[in-house]
């Protein structure tokens, strides 16, 4: 597969498993620099990337940035809230001055979902989505995925539960997507507040008992509790929700043998997940952070024209 001719990526939805899958093996050698020595390749030398982020953002930002230099490409961020946004300057006029500058490839978030799409069709760098709206947060599920198939040997057929704000969850979304190319059973599990209407629509099934939910499961992924959105009153309290819905040792009892715990980050302790889970070792936090970086290795070395044989040099 010539992963070359896909200009963008802008979500699982529409991308194969195939595509999913030489993502994912192409991580693994990544990894490998990434625990050498010396963290370098010269696999993309010559080329440029810049991150662009309407949002604030630290591990995903700094492991695309991470990733870039470790593979050789030229790396430049550009400091929203500092520029020419912040003088009335449209996305499309920023992402044209951008372009003029020469980078390959431009990595974007942005609060409005469709954002990097709209960019996509309005320029010939080709564009990463690092996060729109609610919409998706493809290298977040991909580095999810990896992280599932690097522990449990397969992604096939697994039972997954996607516990929380699954309603503003673009996480959720990109997990949804890729899993079911896979097989997998994937359970949504939180307040019927914070559910999306229909969800079910999209192959899953909708658990509003946090035990109920993930009995019997692989995995569960904690969404974090955006305590921005607390203001609209979807739930009564952040207690009443830790009390219902927050990931306690007791619960790993329910699901399956060697289930494991996954969350993007950064976690709210007390809330979501307590403290003697969230450091326990069926909790792959720390590792999905090292994962997001060979991931995004992987990405730009396949979107950038990378060959397989420069991995090793």
């Amino acid at each position: 597969m010539n992963f070359e001719k896909r200009k963008d990526l802008l979500g699982l939805k529409d991308m194969s498993r195939e595509e999913i899958e030489l993502i994912l093996d192409t991580a693994v050698p990544m990894k490998d620099v990434i625990r050498r020595e010396i963290k370098k390749v010269p696999a993309l030398r010559g080329k440029g990337m810049i991150t662009v982020f309407y949002e604030n953002s630290t591990r995903t930002r700094t492991s695309f940035e991470l990733a870039g230099k470790y593979l050789s490409a030229d790396t430049s961020n550009l400091a929203v809230s500092t520029s020419s946004v912040q003088k009335g300057e449209s996305l499309k006029d920023t992402i044209q001055t951008i372009e003029m500058m020469g980078p390959d490839i431009l990595v974007m978030r942005h609060s409005m979902s469709g954002a990097p799409h709209y960019v996509a069709r309005n320029t010939r760098m080709r564009v990463i989505n690092a996060g729109d709206g609610t919409n998706e947060h493809p290298t977040q599920a991909l580095l999810d995925m990896f992280s599932i198939r690097e522990r449990k040997g397969t992604l096939e057929g697994l039972k997954v539960a996607i516990v929380g704000d699954i309603l503003h969850s673009r996480v959720a979304r990109s997990n949804i997507y890729g899993l079911s190319k896979f097989g997998c059973e994937v359970r949504v599990v939180g307040p019927s507040t914070l559910m999306p209407p229909e969800i079910e629509r999209l192959g899953v099934r909708q658990y509003f008992d946090l035990k109920e939910g993930i009995s019997g499961v692989d995995v569960i992924n904690v969404l974090r509790i955006q305590r921005e959105r607390q203001h609209a009153g979807l739930f009564p309290s952040l207690e009443e929700y830790a009390e219902l819905y927050m990931l306690r040792p007791e619960h790993l009892e329910l699901a399956g043998d060697g289930a494991i715990l996954l969350h993007p980050g950064p976690m709210n302790r007390g809330i979501e997940i307590s403290t003697e889970l969230a450091e326990g070792p069926n909790t792959l936090v720390n590792e999905q952070v090292t994962n997001g970086v060979a991931v995004r290795m992987a990405l730009l070395f396949l979107m950038m024209g990378g060959r397989r044989d420069e991995i090793a040099a």
